[in-house]
């Protein structure tokens, strides 16, 4: 330890001891009465205020849906009532588990979403990890088209992949179509593509496929997301496995895998959350009469919809009924996110993207 480091300690332990036998009369003067205390009150006050008025702005909605989806339509033809609710009851939670089928569509959902997410989570690590670590003709343009997916309105595809998967037609493959055609007509007896095609239409499998091959809701972002992962990953890791005599696969799934852990289930919570609220391709491939999906819970029981009070508050309660369903639908989200924080909060933090 050098003299200068002696010098200041024992200048600071002289400047304490000085403070302390000074009266609490000055000391509180010196301490509090001062332009410093004052600008760290000022920012004190300014951020708390700041915090609660963002708080009140993001957390309202939800308090209110939440008081709304205790209220009785006696409730909202009162004007006297207004977050509180005065008649309590639980009528409408009974009415949208009972008659809209909730626990049948959580579980059907669940097992979708699974399935997407699992499906998404590998496609998507192999394709980020190829796009990071291999360098080969035209890989450039290749992640430009992955992005490319990410900017295409998903509107402007549905009546094609509608169709696509409305007649699904497995004999329509492979680099000789006219033979296949030949064989359709002159052997099988078939004359028109549609008569092989497969109605894929009221079953997971549009989706499943969509989520296999790469195109499906998202999955360029979460190619990027893993891209970005694995860029940042040491290429040593790969050389000193290589030099131990691990190939490419050993080397992907006994080193890069263990270590992409956080980011994988990172992108399974985003790929099982967006495919758990989603409408657009729930609304595209299934109908009324096939799987019955958390969309399919947001309409108005009949039960609710009976007494006069209800009537009369038809757009106000119809509201807080849509309301509660949405509540119901995020809830088993909420236990997902809780359980998957930890990985959720790492994979953020080590993928680089932002904003």
């Amino acid at each position: 330890m050098d003299n200068q480091t002696v010098v200041k300690r024992e200048s600071k332990n002289k400047i304490k001891v000085d403070f302390e036998r000074t009266p609490l009369l000055q000391r509180l003067r010196a301490k509090y009465i001062s332009l410093f205390f004052l600008q760290q009150v000022i920012w004190v006050i300014f951020r708390l205020v700041l915090l609660v008025g963002v708080s009140y702005v993001i957390l309202f909605p939800f308090f209110a849906q939440i008081t709304g989806s205790f209220m009785s339509p006696e409730d909202f033809l009162d004007t006297m009532v207004n977050m509180v609710p005065r008649n309590p009851t639980t009528d409408q939670y009974r009415a949208i588990i009972i008659e809209n089928r909730y626990w049948e569509a959580m579980r059907n959902t669940a097992i979708l979403s699974g399935l997407v997410a699992i499906a998404q989570m590998m496609v998507c690590t192999i394709v980020g990890y190829g796009f990071s670590k291999f360098k080969f003709k035209g890989s450039k343009l290749f992640f430009i088209l992955v992005i490319f997916t990410l900017m295409v309105p998903h509107q402007t595809l549905q009546f094609s992949m509608f169709m696509r998967f409305r007649y699904f037609d497995i004999f329509d493959i492979g680099p000789f179509p006219g033979i296949i055609a030949f064989v359709q007509q002159n052997i099988l007896g078939v004359t028109r593509a549609q008569d092989l095609s497969i109605n894929m239409i009221n079953t997971y499998w549009p989706l499943v496929l969509l989520s296999i091959s790469g195109l499906a809701f998202k999955n360029g972002l979460y190619i990027l997301i893993m891209r970005q992962f694995f860029k940042g990953v040491p290429d040593e890791l790969e050389e000193a496995a290589y030099v131990d005599g691990a190939g490419v696969f050993k080397t992907f799934f006994t080193i890069i895998i263990p270590t992409a852990i956080p980011m994988m289930v990172t992108v399974f919570l985003f790929a099982f959350t967006w495919q758990w609220t989603d409408d657009f391709y729930t609304q595209l491939f299934t109908t009324e009469t096939g799987p019955h999906l958390m969309p399919r819970i947001v309409q108005i029981p009949r039960s609710l919809t009976q007494s006069q009070a209800a009537i009369q508050a038809s757009t106000m309660y119809q509201s807080a009924i849509r309301n509660t369903s949405g509540l119901l639908i995020i809830a088993p989200l909420i236990l997902v996110y809780l359980v998957g924080q930890r990985f959720l909060i790492q994979g953020i933090e080590r993928s680089g993207v932002t904003g």
